[in-house]
């Protein structure tokens, strides 16, 4: 069974472990989350405060818009921006990790506490009822101050989620 997390684009490209998970992995993410790794590539900001990490995750970031501009992979996606909150068909990766590219709409929600592309992310995960995972602590003590109805996993226990299972009563979680 694989085990499905909403991440952004840029997760992915920043932590090599997160493409060879121990199980099969299936990544859900928002689509303007690989919108953003245009202007991570490309722009003067660095990704990483180290040079050298930073050429190295710009490199894995093209090669990620690379993946996601692949006739087929693009076409798939241009089909689940036809409407708000579709998904794609699985992109494959490899044996064991998948994406699915979610046209996710903030609806301001969440908009006081978090900014357009966490309140994506947290609606995604409410909708597929899935994890989070992110390397971002302060986003993730937001996310348990605010009392969001969402499990959240640091990108440091990767394994551990997809090991135990990302399993979540979402009825008593939205009673928390």
């Amino acid at each position: 069974m694989r085990r499905r997390f909403v991440i952004e684009a840029v997760m992915v490209a920043t932590y090599g472990q997160l493409l060879v998970p121990s199980r099969p992995v299936e990544y859900i993410i928002p689509y303007s989350t690989i919108m953003e790794l245009y202007d991570m590539k490309d722009g003067p900001e660095p990704v990483m405060d180290d040079p050298d990490d930073d050429r190295h995750v710009k490199q894995k970031i093209g090669e990620l818009i690379e993946f996601f501009a692949e006739p087929l992979n693009r076409k798939k996606i241009e089909r689940a921006l036809q409407v708000p909150w579709r998904e794609s068909p699985p992109l494959l990766l490899n044996e064991n990790v998948s994406f699915i590219v979610v046209h996710a709409i903030d609806n301001a929600q969440y908009g006081e506490m978090f900014d357009p592309i966490e309140t994506e992310q947290i609606l995604t995960a409410i909708k597929y009822q899935v994890p989070l995972l992110t390397d971002q602590l302060e986003l993730q003590d937001r996310i348990i101050e605010a009392e969001v109805p969402v499990q959240v996993f640091d990108i440091e226990d990767f394994e551990y989620a997809v090991e135990v299972g990302t399993e979540i009563d979402w009825e008593t979680s939205r009673d928390l």
